[in-house]
């Protein structure tokens, strides 16, 4: 079997384009590798005979739905996995997936070389490439749009000239990036940060406004941390996002306009849709708010914020990112029950919370009858609690 590169293939232009152009440049037969994360959009089969007549000489069509899912959208919810406190890391969970699989093609179809679309200012080519190093450091990568400064205009005109059958009529003044747990959307008018998203920026959620007088109320519950039932109803994690995007969608919850800092070091405007991942991380958090010991949660929000980071960064292979899976697994062992919340107006409210895990006690919280909180203890404890700062002060008003 001759040396082949393995090519992450997602049918538009650019990854058309790079089939025939990295055959020339290298000599080398090219294996495209399309993944469905419920992208949605184009059928898989009419994306892998693209593939094949654009001369791929084999076309790979992976259903990781449920990997996805499972693997990856499951340990964000456990971390609560939001990048600047608000980015739940729609693209950067993705592309550990999609490493994964082209490793293994690379494995069983003879590649030597991976491939990806990706360009020099984005985090995806650190993803890609961090992620290739990690679990296959000994495969070479090519990345054409990187490498080479494509444009559009040099792409449309390759596909011309050698009659890649590729319809580049329709273009949108968007970049857009979408797999089952959200939608990612920049560039275009959106580089001005004073310009608002005009509605044809979305396509997850509805505006807002438009199901106001039909708010939406909804029980999901846990187990050990995994989303298990929604009204109970039983569902797989999939099922979940799914049902939760339509959900939460029509009552435009998810909508993001971020401004974040890139690995590059480079600010970036980027509009998010996540309504189901949105939900999913808000009751999440709400139930370890009842679950978690106060000192086990304190340390977790500090250790969320680098998870989020990391992945961010292209390191889900990372050591210190295991090490972080480790401990948070630990940490859902308790995080089990049932969270009340309504969907309106672009919003999520939590309006009810219930767990046999729980370590709420009435008794100890009630201000009324039956009060069992020894407040005698409290006076001694306040003392002792801010002596060092009473100490400190004396020394410094010179008291």
């Amino acid at each position: 079997m001759a040396d082949r590169v393995i090519l992450a293939y997602s049918g538009g232009l650019d990854t058309s384009v790079a089939i025939s152009w990295i055959g020339k440049e290298t000599g080398k037969e090219v294996v495209a590798v399309a993944i469905d994360l419920g992208q949605g959009g184009e059928d898989m089969g009419t994306v892998r005979q693209r593939a094949l007549d654009c001369g791929a000489v084999e076309a790979v069509v992976v259903d990781a739905r449920n990997e996805f899912a499972d693997e990856y959208c499951l340990p964000t919810i456990a971390a609560n996995g939001l990048y600047m406190d608000r980015y739940p890391l729609v693209s950067a969970i993705s592309r550990p997936l999609i490493v994964k699989h082209l490793v293994e093609a690379a494995r069983s179809h003879g590649g030597t070389t991976v491939a990806h679309g990706c360009t020099g200012k984005g985090n995806d080519q650190v993803r890609f490439e961090v992620g290739f190093s990690s679990l296959a450091p000994d495969l070479d990568v090519i990345a054409p749009v990187r490498d080479y400064a494509w444009t559009r205009e040099k792409a449309i005109a390759f596909a011309e000239q050698n009659d890649i059958p590729i319809n580049v009529t329709k273009k949108s003044p968007f970049s857009i990036d979408q797999n089952v747990w959200g939608r990612a959307v920049e560039t275009g008018f959106l580089e001005d940060l004073w310009n608002a998203p005009t509605k044809d920026v979305y396509s997850y959620t509805e505006d807002p406004t438009i199901n106001w007088q039909a708010p939406d109320e909804l029980i999901i519950s846990f187990d050990k941390g995994r989303p298990v039932a929604i009204d109970g109803r039983p569902v797989s994690v999939l099922d979940a996002i799914e049902e939760l995007n339509r959900r939460a969608g029509a009552q435009g919850v998810g909508r993001l306009d971020v401004v974040e800092d890139r690995l590059v070091g480079i600010k970036s405007r980027e509009i998010y849709e996540a309504p189901g991942a949105m939900v999913l991380i808000t009751a999440h958090q709400e139930l370890e708010h009842v679950t978690l010991e106060r000192e086990l949660g304190r340390f977790k929000r500090q250790t969320e914020q680098r998870w989020g980071e990391l992945v961010y960064d292209g390191l889900w292979f990372s050591p210190l990112k295991t090490a972080l899976d480790t401990f948070v697994d630990k940490t859902q062992e308790r995080v089990s029950g049932d969270i009340r919340l309504v969907l309106h107006g672009g919003g999520i409210t939590v309006n009810g919370r219930r767990s046999g895990e729980s370590l709420y006690d009435f008794n100890l919280a009630t201000y009324d009858e039956g009060d069992s909180f020894d407040q005698s203890s409290a006076k001694g404890f306040v003392q002792i609690h801010g002596l060092s700062s009473k100490v400190a002060a004396k020394r410094d008003l010179g008291l």
